[in-house]
């Protein structure tokens, strides 16, 4: 009834009445190679298992049995089954071939696998260049790199050169202007005599070095203090008033009102100086000349930009550095001075230039001083016609914009400033 029984010598005989041969002293030669599946078959004496496989002793029949392992968690199959499975892909009979020959058949794959291998690198290494060449390149490069501080160096050298050519100056600035954009490489610019030298240049008979000096100087000061005060104090606003003030070509007084901007901006000192030096005249006289309105722009600009930063700092604020910057401002008077020498009478002509922009613009100051200049504003009969004017322009563009869906567009803005303008006048 059950499988561990006493076997009698006779039931391990043959029906022949010879013993058969035992797994153990079978002929390596003479196996017959055994395929495991997933479910559990019985091994017949003389079956060779593969290595892996699952074997047990079935109680109740008495036979040896054998399966493939179970696979966990869907991970890949053993080496003995991919195996097993290259060799029935190759469809060998097990009964034609001993296990020694299947041996030399897997040896063969393998060497053919590794021949293919080497061929694929040997493709890799004719397209792409070995990792030793590229570092020697890398190297090779290295050394003749140069940082922003040397480029600086040749640079300024050869602007301050008398032996360079105008062209060659005029190349070294231009080049300086796209190093000195950067805060740190405009510190360095200092520390190495770079901007001394180009405040110099303002004062160049050459007006395209004037105007490439400037450029570079404003380059240098946008939004760094510690270049901003080293320039004011090396004179640099002084001799950009004076470009302003005299005969000079549209683009030297474009990079010089460029630079002029860059100082003033977040440095009330600066602006008191500004104010000092007759800076608000100057500007004023820019309105006088013809052909620069572009400049006009620019100056509107740079006014309005000064009152709101004023304004802005003037906010609630904590903290003992914001009241001593406050105070710093406090001493500069810029909106009186604008009153007084009648900045009220700039808008109505600004306002019929063609570019939105410039409007836009315009129409900000306008509102910015309307507490100052109402009355003026009031007695100015071509203002009244020109913000008419543009109140109608911009309803046919604000409706154009709200039938396309947008409500809040940039013209309905526009015509808002405008409506505003002319409320406070009424």
């Amino acid at each position: 009834e059950f499988a561990l029984t006493k076997i009698e010598e006779s039931d391990i005989k043959d029906d022949s009445g010879k013993e058969p041969i035992a797994d153990d002293d079978a002929d390596p030669e003479d196996l017959e190679v055994f395929y495991p599946t997933h479910q559990w078959q019985t091994l017949r004496p003389g079956n060779a298992v593969p290595a892996g496989s699952h074997v047990r002793l079935n109680l109740q029949t008495g036979d040896r049995e054998a399966r493939l392992p179970d696979r966990e968690n869907g991970k890949s199959d053993t080496r003995e089954e991919k195996r097993r499975r290259r060799l029935d892909k190759m469809d060998i009979d097990s009964n034609s071939f001993t296990s020694q020959e299947l041996k030399k058949a897997l040896a063969k794959m393998k060497e053919s696998e590794k021949a293919e291998r080497m061929a694929h690198e040997e493709e890799v290494r004719k397209k792409f260049r070995p990792i030793e060449q590229l570092k020697e390149e890398f190297e090779k490069l290295n050394v003749k790199m140069e940082t922003d501080y040397e480029i600086m160096d040749k640079l300024i050298s050869k602007f301050n050169s008398s032996a360079s050519t105008l062209d060659e100056k005029v190349a070294a600035l231009y080049d300086l202007e796209y190093y000195v954009h950067q805060v740190d490489n405009a510190k360095d610019f200092l520390s190495m005599g770079g901007l001394q030298l180009v405040i110099e240049g303002l004062n160049s008979t050459e007006p395209v070095l004037k105007e490439h000096a400037a450029f570079v100087l404003g380059a240098a000061l946008s939004s760094n203090p510690k270049v901003q005060i080293e320039a004011i104090e090396g004179g640099a606003l002084q001799k950009l008033l004076v470009i302003l003030a005299t005969e000079q070509p549209q683009a030297v007084k474009k990079k010089a009102l460029f630079a002029l901007c860059s100082m003033l901006r977040h440095f009330p000192y600066a602006q008191q100086q500004f104010l000092k030096l007759g800076g608000l005249q100057v500007l004023r006289g820019l309105f006088r000349q013809k052909g620069t309105e572009a400049l006009h722009v620019r100056v509107v600009t740079l006014l309005y930009d000064l009152i709101v930063e004023k304004m802005l700092l003037e906010a609630p604020q904590h903290g003992e550095q914001a009241e001593e910057k406050l105070q710093q401002y406090r001493q500069v008077r810029l909106v009186p001075a604008l009153v007084e020498q009648d900045w009220c009478a700039v808008g109505s002509k600004l306002l019929a230039l063609p570019e939105h922009d410039a409007r836009e613009k315009v129409l900000q100051l306008l509102g910015m001083l309307m507490a100052f200049c109402r009355e003026r504003y009031r007695g100015d009969r071509a203002l009244s016609a020109a913000l008419g004017l543009l109140r109608s322009e911009y309803e046919e563009l604000a409706a154009q914009e709200r039938s396309d869906g947008d409500k809040d567009g940039y013209f309905q803005e526009l015509l808002g400033s405008v409506n505003t303008i002319i409320q406070e006048l009424a």
